[in-house]
C-alpha cells in the first residue's frame, strides 16, 4: 500500500510539473504573438486585430539534428516581386526532425548580401511550405528566423509556433522569397501564423 501511495504521489507531482511547464510555454508564445502584432511594420492601427494564429501547441516545438553545409555556392531564390525577381542566399545547413511520426527536413539559408554586414552575419532564414499552405496559411509559405547561436552541439530547437507570414501576405510591392521545393513539409503544420483575416476566404 505504501509503495502504491508513493507511486501515485510521484505521478501526481510529475503531471503537475508537466502542466506547469506547458502553461508557461503557452504564456511565452502568447507573449510572442502579442509583441509580433504590436511591432509589425506593415500592418498598423485597427487592422492589427485581423492577425490570426493557431493555438500554441508544444508538439510543434521540435528538437532537430543540425548538419552544417560547407557550400559556398549562391542560391538564387525566386521572389514574389517583379522588381527583384531573385534574391541571393547560401545554404547554411540541414535540419532533420520528426512531427507526428513523420521524418522531415528543412534547409537553413543565409542571406548572401547580409553576410557582409556584421550586425546581420549571425542571422539565419528558414522559409517553408506545408499541407496548410494556400488553405489555412498564406499561399506562398511562411518563415522562421534563427541565429547561428541557436545551434548547440549540432542540435537546434525549432519552434514552428513562431512561424510568420512574409510582408507580401498583407500588401503588394514587396519582393518576398518563395520557399524552395526542398523546404516543403509533408505534414500539416498547425502552428504559427494563419492567413491574414482581411484576405481569408471562409
Amino acid at each position: 500500500m505504501k509503495r502504491t501511495a508513493l507511486a501515485i504521489t510521484i505521478t501526481v507531482f510529475a503531471l503537475a510539473a508537466i502542466a506547469q511547464h506547458s502553461t508557461a510555454y503557452i504564456t511565452s508564445i502568447n507573449a510572442w504573438q502579442k509583441n509580433y502584432i504590436n511591432t509589425h511594420e506593415i500592418v498598423k492601427g485597427k487592422e492589427r486585430k485581423l492577425f490570426r494564429f493557431y493555438t500554441p501547441d508544444e508538439t510543434y516545438k521540435v528538437q532537430c539534428k543540425f548538419e552544417p553545409l560547407h557550400d559556398s555556392a549562391v542560391v538564387h531564390m525566386k521572389t514574389s516581386g517583379k522588381n527583384i525577381p531573385l534574391k541571393d542566399f547560401t545554404r547554411y545547413g540541414i535540419l532533420t526532425f520528426t512531427i507526428h511520426d513523420t521524418a522531415l527536413q528543412l534547409t537553413i539559408y543565409q542571406s548572401y548580401p547580409l553576410l557582409k554586414q556584421p550586425e546581420y552575419k549571425n542571422y539565419l532564414f528558414v522559409p517553408f511550405t506545408d499541407i496548410t499552405t494556400g488553405d489555412e496559411t498564406y499561399g506562398s509559405g511562411r518563415y522562421i528566423d534563427l541565429l547561428t547561436t541557436d545551434i548547440k552541439n549540432n542540435t537546434l530547437v525549432l519552434d514552428l509556433n513562431k512561424a510568420y507570414n512574409p510582408y507580401c501576405a498583407y500588401s503588394t510591392g514587396y519582393n518576398c522569397p518563395i520557399p524552395p521545393k526542398e523546404n516543403y513539409l509533408t505534414v500539416a503544420v498547425k502552428a504559427g501564423e494563419k492567413t491574414f483575416a482581411k484576405f481569408f476566404v471562409h
